[in-house]
Protein backbone atom coordinates (compact mmCIF):
# COMPACT_ATOMS: atom_id res chain seq x y z
CA UNK A 1 0.00 0.00 0.00
CA UNK A 2 1.47 3.49 -0.87
CA UNK A 3 -0.51 6.60 -2.29
CA UNK A 4 1.14 8.01 -5.60
CA UNK A 5 1.81 10.82 -4.00
CA UNK A 6 4.25 8.92 -1.02
CA UNK A 7 5.69 7.42 -4.28
CA UNK A 8 6.62 10.33 -5.51
CA UNK A 9 7.97 12.02 -2.33
CA UNK A 10 10.21 9.30 -1.93
CA UNK A 11 11.76 9.25 -5.60
CA UNK A 12 12.30 12.34 -5.37
CA UNK A 13 14.34 12.64 -1.84
CA UNK A 14 16.30 9.79 -2.93
CA UNK A 15 17.20 11.48 -6.18
CA UNK A 16 17.80 14.78 -4.77
CA UNK A 17 20.41 12.86 -1.34
CA UNK A 18 22.12 10.19 -4.16
CA UNK A 19 22.36 12.75 -6.89
CA UNK A 20 21.71 16.43 -5.90
CA UNK A 21 24.65 19.13 -5.31
CA UNK A 22 25.54 20.49 -1.81
CA UNK A 23 25.62 24.65 -1.77
CA UNK A 24 27.88 24.33 0.92
CA UNK A 25 31.08 26.61 1.16
CA UNK A 26 28.75 28.64 -1.50
CA UNK A 27 27.16 32.18 -0.96
CA UNK A 28 23.58 31.99 0.53
CA UNK A 29 21.05 34.33 1.67
CA UNK A 30 19.15 31.63 4.27
CA UNK A 31 20.34 30.79 7.82
CA UNK A 32 19.21 28.82 10.85
CA UNK A 33 17.90 31.04 13.82
CA UNK A 34 21.67 30.72 15.26
CA UNK A 35 23.02 32.69 12.07
CA UNK A 36 24.32 29.69 11.08
CA UNK A 37 24.16 29.98 7.11
CA UNK A 38 21.80 26.95 5.78
CA UNK A 39 23.58 24.66 2.89
CA UNK A 40 21.06 22.75 0.87
CA UNK A 41 21.78 19.55 -1.18
CA UNK A 42 19.85 20.90 -4.63
CA UNK A 43 18.15 19.00 -7.27
CA UNK A 44 17.83 21.89 -10.34
CA UNK A 45 14.01 21.06 -12.46
CA UNK A 46 12.11 18.69 -10.77
CA UNK A 47 8.91 17.96 -12.51
CA UNK A 48 6.07 15.55 -10.67
CA UNK A 49 2.99 15.05 -12.17
CA UNK A 50 -0.29 14.06 -10.62
CA UNK A 51 -3.20 12.83 -12.20
CA UNK A 52 -6.03 14.29 -10.08
CA UNK A 53 -8.77 12.30 -11.17
CA UNK A 54 -7.04 9.18 -9.68
CA UNK A 55 -6.56 10.13 -6.09
CA UNK A 56 -5.93 13.58 -4.09
CA UNK A 57 -2.33 13.48 -3.55
CA UNK A 58 -1.65 13.52 0.04
CA UNK A 59 1.60 11.72 1.59
CA UNK A 60 0.44 9.15 4.26
CA UNK A 61 4.03 9.48 5.70
CA UNK A 62 3.17 12.19 7.86
CA UNK A 63 -0.29 14.03 8.25
CA UNK A 64 -0.43 17.20 5.63
CA UNK A 65 -2.50 19.59 7.20
CA UNK A 66 -5.18 19.99 4.87
CA UNK A 67 -7.50 22.40 6.32
CA UNK A 68 -4.42 24.78 7.15
CA UNK A 69 -2.94 24.46 3.58
CA UNK A 70 -6.64 25.07 2.15
CA UNK A 71 -6.68 28.05 4.73
CA UNK A 72 -3.36 29.87 3.21
CA UNK A 73 -4.45 29.27 -0.38
CA UNK A 74 -7.79 30.98 0.17
CA UNK A 75 -6.15 33.56 1.92
CA UNK A 76 -4.07 34.34 -0.80
CA UNK A 77 -6.41 33.16 -3.90
CA UNK A 78 -9.83 34.02 -2.88
CA UNK A 79 -9.72 36.93 0.51
CA UNK A 80 -6.46 37.77 -2.07
CA UNK A 81 -4.77 39.16 0.92
CA UNK A 82 -1.10 39.94 2.39
CA UNK A 83 -1.54 40.34 6.14
CA UNK A 84 -1.44 37.67 8.11
CA UNK A 85 -4.04 38.59 10.59
CA UNK A 86 -6.51 37.58 7.77
CA UNK A 87 -5.43 34.11 8.41
CA UNK A 88 -5.07 30.92 11.20
CA UNK A 89 -2.26 30.16 10.91
CA UNK A 90 1.29 31.60 11.82
CA UNK A 91 3.18 30.10 9.15
CA UNK A 92 4.01 33.74 7.94
CA UNK A 93 4.68 35.31 10.78
CA UNK A 94 8.12 35.61 10.44
CA UNK A 95 7.98 37.85 7.22
CA UNK A 96 5.30 40.16 8.59
CA UNK A 97 5.99 43.75 9.39
CA UNK A 98 4.90 45.42 12.87
CA UNK A 99 1.08 45.38 11.33
CA UNK A 100 0.78 42.52 9.74
CA UNK A 101 1.63 43.38 5.92
CA UNK A 102 4.18 40.99 3.81
CA UNK A 103 4.45 43.48 1.42
CA UNK A 104 3.04 43.72 -2.38
CA UNK A 105 3.59 39.95 -2.13
CA UNK A 106 0.74 36.52 -3.15
CA UNK A 107 -2.64 37.83 -2.48
CA UNK A 108 -2.09 41.55 -2.80
CA UNK A 109 -0.66 41.04 -6.56
CA UNK A 110 -3.56 38.53 -7.32
CA UNK A 111 -6.40 41.24 -6.17
CA UNK A 112 -4.73 44.50 -8.90
CA UNK A 113 -7.13 44.64 -11.26
CA UNK A 114 -5.32 45.03 -14.74
CA UNK A 115 -7.60 46.39 -18.16
CA UNK A 116 -8.55 43.61 -20.67
CA UNK A 117 -10.74 43.93 -23.39
CA UNK A 118 -13.71 42.56 -21.78
CA UNK A 119 -12.93 45.28 -18.66
CA UNK A 120 -10.98 45.46 -15.46
CA UNK A 121 -10.58 42.29 -13.28
CA UNK A 122 -7.64 40.80 -11.20
CA UNK A 123 -5.70 37.88 -11.92
CA UNK A 124 -8.25 34.99 -10.69
CA UNK A 125 -11.52 36.60 -11.84
CA UNK A 126 -9.47 36.66 -15.35
CA UNK A 127 -8.97 33.39 -14.99
CA UNK A 128 -12.40 32.18 -14.43
CA UNK A 129 -13.80 34.34 -16.31
CA UNK A 130 -11.93 32.83 -19.55
CA UNK A 131 -12.20 29.40 -17.81
CA UNK A 132 -15.69 29.80 -18.10
CA UNK A 133 -16.24 31.93 -21.50
CA UNK A 134 -13.29 30.32 -23.26
CA UNK A 135 -11.77 27.31 -21.96
CA UNK A 136 -9.75 26.39 -25.01
CA UNK A 137 -7.46 29.52 -24.66
CA UNK A 138 -3.92 28.48 -24.04
CA UNK A 139 -3.30 31.83 -22.25
CA UNK A 140 -5.12 31.31 -19.00
CA UNK A 141 -2.47 31.66 -16.25
CA UNK A 142 -1.62 34.17 -13.11
CA UNK A 143 2.03 35.35 -12.50
CA UNK A 144 2.99 37.01 -8.90
CA UNK A 145 6.57 37.33 -9.58
CA UNK A 146 6.30 41.19 -10.46
CA UNK A 147 9.81 42.85 -11.19
CA UNK A 148 8.37 46.39 -10.00
CA UNK A 149 7.27 45.03 -6.30
CA UNK A 150 10.04 43.05 -5.67
CA UNK A 151 11.69 45.83 -3.27
CA UNK A 152 8.64 46.02 -1.82
CA UNK A 153 7.79 42.15 -1.08
CA UNK A 154 9.13 40.87 2.18
CA UNK A 155 9.28 37.53 0.79
CA UNK A 156 9.91 36.89 -3.14
CA UNK A 157 7.12 34.13 -4.23
CA UNK A 158 8.50 30.69 -4.34
CA UNK A 159 5.11 29.55 -6.05
CA UNK A 160 4.83 32.15 -8.20
CA UNK A 161 2.90 30.86 -11.05
CA UNK A 162 -0.02 28.92 -12.72
CA UNK A 163 -1.04 27.85 -16.00
CA UNK A 164 -4.34 26.36 -16.66
CA UNK A 165 -5.11 24.52 -19.79
CA UNK A 166 -8.13 22.32 -20.92
CA UNK A 167 -8.89 19.39 -22.48
CA UNK A 168 -11.40 17.35 -23.87
CA UNK A 169 -11.63 13.88 -23.31
CA UNK A 170 -13.33 11.21 -25.70
CA UNK A 171 -16.35 9.88 -24.87
CA UNK A 172 -16.77 12.78 -22.13
CA UNK A 173 -19.17 15.24 -21.97
CA UNK A 174 -17.79 17.69 -19.52
CA UNK A 175 -14.00 19.43 -19.87
CA UNK A 176 -11.31 18.99 -18.01
CA UNK A 177 -9.13 21.06 -15.94
CA UNK A 178 -5.20 20.65 -16.13
CA UNK A 179 -2.85 23.00 -14.10
CA UNK A 180 0.41 23.54 -14.08
CA UNK A 181 2.72 25.06 -10.77
CA UNK A 182 5.49 27.05 -11.36
CA UNK A 183 7.46 27.07 -8.46
CA UNK A 184 11.35 28.98 -8.53
CA UNK A 185 12.08 27.27 -5.33
CA UNK A 186 10.94 24.73 -3.01
CA UNK A 187 11.96 23.45 0.65
CA UNK A 188 11.06 19.67 0.13
CA UNK A 189 10.50 18.71 3.90
CA UNK A 190 8.83 21.52 4.76
CA UNK A 191 6.53 22.63 1.85
CA UNK A 192 6.71 19.73 -1.12
CA UNK A 193 3.20 18.55 0.13
CA UNK A 194 1.90 21.28 1.77
CA UNK A 195 1.97 23.08 -1.62
CA UNK A 196 0.89 20.02 -4.12
CA UNK A 197 -2.20 19.46 -1.67
CA UNK A 198 -3.03 23.29 -1.62
CA UNK A 199 -2.82 23.43 -5.31
CA UNK A 200 -4.99 20.56 -5.78
CA UNK A 201 -7.25 21.34 -4.09
CA UNK A 202 -7.53 25.01 -6.21
CA UNK A 203 -7.91 22.65 -9.37
CA UNK A 204 -10.70 20.86 -7.56
CA UNK A 205 -12.29 24.16 -6.80
CA UNK A 206 -11.99 26.11 -10.02
CA UNK A 207 -13.54 22.73 -11.77
CA UNK A 208 -16.45 22.64 -9.43
CA UNK A 209 -17.57 26.40 -10.20
CA UNK A 210 -16.62 26.22 -13.98
CA UNK A 211 -18.28 22.64 -14.02
CA UNK A 212 -15.48 20.88 -15.13
CA UNK A 213 -13.68 17.70 -13.88
CA UNK A 214 -10.05 17.34 -12.98
CA UNK A 215 -7.44 16.26 -14.75
CA UNK A 216 -3.54 16.85 -14.07
CA UNK A 217 -1.55 19.10 -11.95
CA UNK A 218 2.30 19.47 -13.34
CA UNK A 219 4.39 20.42 -10.70
CA UNK A 220 7.55 22.13 -12.12
CA UNK A 221 10.44 23.47 -9.37
CA UNK A 222 13.39 24.93 -10.36
CA UNK A 223 15.22 24.85 -7.00
CA UNK A 224 14.07 21.61 -5.37
CA UNK A 225 16.43 21.34 -1.85
CA UNK A 226 16.65 19.38 1.23
CA UNK A 227 18.44 21.29 3.47
CA UNK A 228 21.38 20.27 5.86
CA UNK A 229 19.56 19.93 8.91
CA UNK A 230 16.79 18.25 7.52
CA UNK A 231 18.45 15.65 6.23
CA UNK A 232 18.79 12.91 8.59
CA UNK A 233 14.66 13.85 9.46
CA UNK A 234 14.18 13.44 5.55
CA UNK A 235 16.20 10.17 5.58
CA UNK A 236 13.95 8.69 8.50
CA UNK A 237 10.72 9.94 6.83
CA UNK A 238 11.01 8.30 3.58
CA UNK A 239 12.02 4.97 5.15
CA UNK A 240 8.36 4.53 6.68
CA UNK A 241 5.53 2.79 5.81
CA UNK A 242 3.19 3.87 4.01
CA UNK A 243 -0.20 4.08 3.28
CA UNK A 244 -3.56 4.08 0.67
CA UNK A 245 -4.08 7.53 -0.05
CA UNK A 246 -6.98 8.77 0.85
CA UNK A 247 -10.77 10.03 -0.66
CA UNK A 248 -11.17 13.46 -0.99
CA UNK A 249 -14.22 15.66 -0.90
CA UNK A 250 -15.48 18.92 -1.70
CA UNK A 251 -18.58 20.59 -0.97
CA UNK A 252 -20.55 19.94 -3.59
CA UNK A 253 -22.93 22.43 -3.45
CA UNK A 254 -20.18 25.46 -3.43
CA UNK A 255 -20.83 26.88 -7.16
CA UNK A 256 -18.95 30.39 -6.77
CA UNK A 257 -15.33 30.41 -5.71
CA UNK A 258 -15.47 33.07 -3.30
CA UNK A 259 -17.83 31.39 -1.24
CA UNK A 260 -15.62 28.35 -0.04
CA UNK A 261 -14.40 27.93 3.15
CA UNK A 262 -11.56 25.73 4.39
CA UNK A 263 -14.40 23.46 6.05
CA UNK A 264 -15.39 22.24 2.55
CA UNK A 265 -12.68 20.55 2.18
CA UNK A 266 -12.15 16.99 3.57
CA UNK A 267 -10.79 13.37 3.59
CA UNK A 268 -12.06 9.99 4.59
CA UNK A 269 -9.28 7.19 5.56
CA UNK A 270 -6.15 9.49 6.18
CA UNK A 271 -3.99 7.30 7.54
CA UNK A 272 -0.54 8.18 8.54
CA UNK A 273 2.54 8.06 10.46
CA UNK A 274 3.57 10.19 13.28
CA UNK A 275 3.97 13.78 12.79
CA UNK A 276 7.25 15.32 12.19
CA UNK A 277 7.99 18.16 15.01
CA UNK A 278 10.79 20.91 15.61
CA UNK A 279 11.81 21.09 12.25
CA UNK A 280 14.07 23.92 11.96
CA UNK A 281 13.84 26.32 9.27
CA UNK A 282 15.79 28.33 7.62
CA UNK A 283 14.95 32.09 7.58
Amino acid sequence: MMSYADKVFIDMCKDILENGVSTEGEKVRPHWEDGTPAYTIKKFGVVNRYDLSKEFPLVTLRKTALKSATDELLWIWQKKSNNIHDLHSHIWDAWADENGSIGKAYGYQLGVKHRYKEGMMDQVDRVIYDLKNNPFSRRIMTNIYVHQDLHEMNLYPCAYSMTFNVTQKKGEDKLTLNAILNQRSQDILTANNWNVAQYAVLVHMLAQVCDMQVGELVHVIADAHIYDRHIPIVEELISRECYDAPTFHLNPEVKDFYKFTRDDVSVDNYITGPQVTNIPVAI
